[in-house]
């Protein structure tokens, strides 16, 4: 039986973010719809999209997605010359903007955005409440994930013995 990844919606993911699992130690996570422009919404339709790199910034009481690349549709005009990068507005309610300005402001959290994902024909993007991993902490997060795969390993032998 396939283990499901933590933050990821069955059938319906366009994307995850799987170097911020490595990079940061991720807490809670917020649910944001986007404002997007109709030919994203085609290529995240077709998989096109790309959230490694990207990362959510509050500003003037607002947040926004930057460095996701939405890559256009080989249908889109050619003049109209869609931005790959664009900023992109995130749609949360105002007690969740106040809770993570709080939280970045003063405990010093970072926002990382882990999935992309549609949900009753409208895109969102699962934002975490993240803190930094020093080198120490990924290496013995990468020691603990090679022993978890040791034992799964020894235990399938132990039970075909």
């Amino acid at each position: 039986m396939k283990k499901k990844q933590p933050g990821t919606v069955p059938g319906k993911t366009v994307t995850l973010n799987r170097k911020a699992r490595h990079d940061y130690l991720l807490g809670e996570r917020f649910e944001a719809g986007m404002a997007l422009q109709g030919w994203e919404a085609k290529s995240l339709r077709a998989g096109q999209a790309q959230l490694q790199g990207s990362y959510v910034i509050l500003k003037e009481g607002e947040a926004y997605l930057f460095g996701a690349r939405f890559t256009p549709l080989p249908t889109v005009a050619a003049h109209s010359a869609p931005d790959a990068q664009r900023t992109r507005k995130l749609l949360l309610h105002r007690k969740e903007l106040n809770k993570l300005r709080g939280a970045v402001e003063h405990r010093g959290h970072t926002l990382v955005p882990t999935v992309l994902y549609w949900k009753r024909g409208l895109a969102k993007l699962e934002i975490a409440l993240a803190r930094g991993k020093k080198s120490h902490d990924k290496r013995a997060t990468l020691r603990e994930r090679d022993w978890q795969r040791e034992q799964r390993r020894l235990l399938k032998r132990r039970g075909r013995g």
